[in-house]
């Protein structure tokens, strides 16, 4: 994935801290070490934003558009497959053969692989893949370029180590915090339709997405800020819904706790809205903001983890590489700004009386939309 040109996967985590003022320095004590020492055990390394074999982490290399843009490389030693089972296989033969065999022990087939490793690793070319992360210094915000948890997971304890300064990122509970000094679980759970089943769970991030879906087809529009101006909003297939862990498991809800609609207009199909009037939410979704006709920005959001994939960026107009990136980070930051405010309207109607002018509106939708 790259933050430079394309479309690339982006979780959005303001920091809880400033970077210390010799954050290069800190990254340059992990960078990562010289390829031909690389062995079967995989090794972790920072390396610039440029391209993976450059270690040489300073000011020239890591530091584009004014922001920081750093990589963190996976390099390690591996025998393909299909490549060690044909050379186990060749040398137990070779020994069947050799003591006059039919079979092989366990112990024996698991020294013969052994072996083979150790003879046949080093002549293998290491392998090596990164998460790319930019630092908008202005807004003191981490864009991680993934979307895997597992993979966060590693680059946060790596981030750590070398700062001591950590990623969060944004959830209905982060903006909770931020926006209204609460919790997700001051938020209400709504209920789109009649449901069965009695049994639920609150997932604010999917509520938050179903009404985005409402709005996207009652109000496009919804989303007016004084400093980017309207965003208008609309929701595509593929459509992927599913029940609440807890409801998925009610006995009174038969069949799949998640289905997903993608095949001729997903918006208006029948298993959409069955899939509403059962109680399922939406899960993720396609979706596009546009702001001024000129700037759209297209991706698929995840409700559970808020990540964002296939994220393709507003077309810009810079040409040289550093402001081309800065331009970039600018669009990725108003995408946060856009998104965060489409969260505190959501909240916002479901706070105090507009909770059941919300409820009912949106039970109203659901019921009546058209189905084919």
């Amino acid at each position: 994935m790259s933050f430079e040109t394309g479309s690339t996967a982006l979780m959005i985590c303001p920091l809880n801290g400033e970077l210390p003022e010799d954050f290069l320095a800190c990254f340059s004590k992990y960078k990562g070490g010289m390829l031909d020492e690389v062995k079967q055990e995989a090794v972790l390394g920072w390396v610039s934003g440029r391209h993976l074999l450059e270690t040489k982490i300073d000011d020239s290399t890591c530091i584009c558009g004014g922001h920081l843009y750093i990589n963190l490389r996976k390099a390690e030693r591996k025998i393909p497959a299909q490549l060690l089972n044909a050379i186990c296989r060749r040398e137990e033969l070779a020994l069947m053969q050799a003591s006059d065999k039919i079979v092989l022990t366990k112990k024996e087939r698991a020294q013969i692989k052994e072996e083979a490793i150790e003879k046949n690793l080093m002549k293998m070319p290491p392998s090596i893949s990164a998460t790319p992360c930019i630092v908008d210094r202005v807004s003191n915000v981490l864009y991680f370029g993934g979307s895997s948890a597992a993979a966060f997971d590693v680059f946060v304890a790596e981030f750590l180590r070398a700062v001591s300064v950590e990623p969060v990122p944004i959830t209905p509970n982060e903006l909770m915090i931020k926006l209204f000094q609460g919790t997700e679980a001051d938020i209400p759970s709504l209920k789109f339709t009649s449901e069965k089943g009695t049994e639920d769970e609150p997932m604010p991030g999917r509520d938050f997405l179903t009404w985005l879906w409402y709005c996207s087809e009652k109000d496009p529009f919804v989303c007016r800020t004084e400093k980017l101006g309207n965003v208008a909003i609309s929701v595509m297939g593929p459509l992927n819904f599913a029940f609440s862990p807890a409801k998925a498991k009610d006995p009174e809800l038969c069949g799949a706790g998640e289905s997903v609609v993608k095949k001729g207009n997903p918006l208006s199909s029948a298993e959409a809205k069955a899939a509403l009037q059962v109680g399922k939410k939406l899960k993720k979704a396609k979706i596009i903001l546009a702001r001024n006709d000129a700037e759209k920005w297209t991706f698929t959001f995840d409700a559970d983890t808020f990540a964002f994939t296939g994220l393709s960026l507003p077309e810009g107009e810079e040409m040289e590489v550093n402001a081309r990136l800065e331009e970039r980070v600018g669009f990725i930051r108003m995408l946060h700004e856009i998104w965060e405010e489409y969260f505190r309207l959501f909240v916002t109607s479901l706070q105090g009386d507009q909770l059941a002018v919300t409820e009912k509106r949106i039970r109203q939708w659901a019921e009546e939309r058209d189905s084919l």
